[in-house]
């Protein structure tokens, strides 16, 4: 397996794949890599001939109090991981590759991003799509794999490619979990153990409400209740929000009658976690 440094190298990499016939899996990551990384990537390899997993902490997507400097890092532990799901290349460029002295192009999807992660996180979704769009000009796939966990980021995505005429196929895979429920997360391992107990309440406060709209449960007032009282009865667990949306054009509802999104965003200690589910009627 290769990995790769710069633009150019990327680039002569797919242009000898491309030569040879093959077809281009792309899985842009930040690293810090756990199963649910690595079923994107096994994914990508059992669907395309070369995969590329991209390993890039994106300062563009961190606001000024997050957690840039401290975001999980390891090239050497990510690059085994990712060789043995299939990946063939690993980019991973330094951040004067991706954005040179005076960079001043950005991408904003509008509309779906005042809302969810982009309302608590101002120009997060700027900074997600502009390196996508890097990153999809770089690679040049025929598919690229995220996952539903994300899934604000994923319509945002899709939004992007569909606007933008990109002639890139999007793969979405289901949110790959602990086995007690827990949505893998790189941030994870910021948790506590109290801390990591208690975030238990995020898929059970889900699977309430799953649970719920089976029975015939389609206010969505009603569900978002359900699960915000679950979450507060959880003492270590401060909600940023829960919120019901169409899903993937993110509009208001009162009922959930066609695809919609249930999302939360909780912080335990200083450690916020998202989780989700779609509701597909």
């Amino acid at each position: 397996m290769k990995i790769i440094e710069t633009v150019a190298e990327m680039r002569e990499f797919i242009a000898a794949k491309r030569q040879a016939g093959k077809t281009i899996g792309l899985v842009p990551t930040m690293g810090a890599l756990h199963e649910g990384h690595l079923t994107l990537m096994r994914t990508a390899k059992a669907k395309c001939d070369v995969v590329v997993a991209s390993i890039f902490v994106n300062p563009t997507q961190f606001g000024p109090n997050e957690d840039l400097d401290s975001y999980p890092r390891d090239l050497a532990g990510d690059a085994v991981k990712a060789e043995s799901a299939g990946v063939e290349a690993i980019f991973h460029p330094q951040p004067s590759e991706m954005y040179s002295a005076g960079y001043a192009t950005y991408i904003n999807v509008e509309g779906i991003t005042d809302k969810l992660c982009g309302k608590s996180r101002p120009g997060h979704f700027r900074g997600v799509a502009t390196v996508v769009s890097k990153l999809f000009n770089i690679v040049q796939p025929d598919t690229a794999f995220f996952g539903q966990k994300d899934a604000q980021q994923v319509a945002v995505i899709e939004r992007m490619v569909r606007d933008l005429n990109m002639a890139i196929q999007i793969e979405v895979v289901t949110i790959v979990r602990e086995a007690d429920g827990l949505a893998r997360s790189s941030r994870n391992t910021y948790l506590s153990k109290e801390e990591r107990e208690a975030a238990l309440v995020l898929s059970r406060s889900l699977r309430l409400a799953s649970e719920a709209a089976a029975k015939g449960e389609r206010k969505a007032a009603a569900l978002k209740s359900l699960v915000e009282t679950e979450i507060k009865g959880e003492s270590l667990a401060k909600i940023e929000y829960v919120e019901i949306y169409s899903y993937p054009d993110l509009a208001e509802i009162e009922e959930v009658k066609e695809t919609a999104l249930l999302a939360v965003a909780v912080r335990f200690g200083t450690t916020r976690l998202i989780d989700n589910i779609i509701f597909n009627n």
